[in-house]
């Protein structure tokens, strides 16, 4: 069903052995959408994430795939604005937060709307600090 090149993202059903119910997806694409809270508050964007998994991550593996891959990824995207940031003092910085930016609320628009068709998404360039 699935090949090994990685074309096909694998569907809840493959993740997690069993479909995703629509509880699940909500609270999937949830895990997603809350990254947003970045753009308001500081650190928001790990936060929102971060609370939603540690919520629902024992009752939902759906949940807990899709929340560990947001908080992965927002993490990730901090470590580029830190250094975007610095890089900020020889010019090229503000083209990094502004590619930055774009390419986080693409893939958190993204993520949101594979979680909530119940497909487990993998953000590209995502540092794996939580397993």
């Amino acid at each position: 069903m699935s090949d090994t090149s990685g074309q096909q993202p694998p569907t809840a059903e493959y993740a997690s052995g069993s479909v995703a119910s629509k509880d699940e997806r909500m609270w999937g694409m949830l895990c997603h959408i809350v990254a947003f809270a970045g753009f308001l508050i500081p650190f928001g964007n790990i936060i929102g994430p971060l609370v939603v998994w540690l919520i629902k991550k024992d009752e939902m593996p759906f949940v807990n795939d899709q929340g560990k891959e947001s908080v992965n990824f927002q993490i990730t995207i901090m470590i580029g604005y830190i250094i975007g940031f610095v890089l900020v003092f020889v010019v090229i910085g503000f083209f990094l937060l502004l590619a930055l930016m774009v390419c986080n609320i693409v893939f958190i628009i993204i993520a949101a709307i594979k979680a909530n068709s119940g497909v487990a998404y993998r953000y590209p360039w995502a540092l794996r600090l939580i397993k």
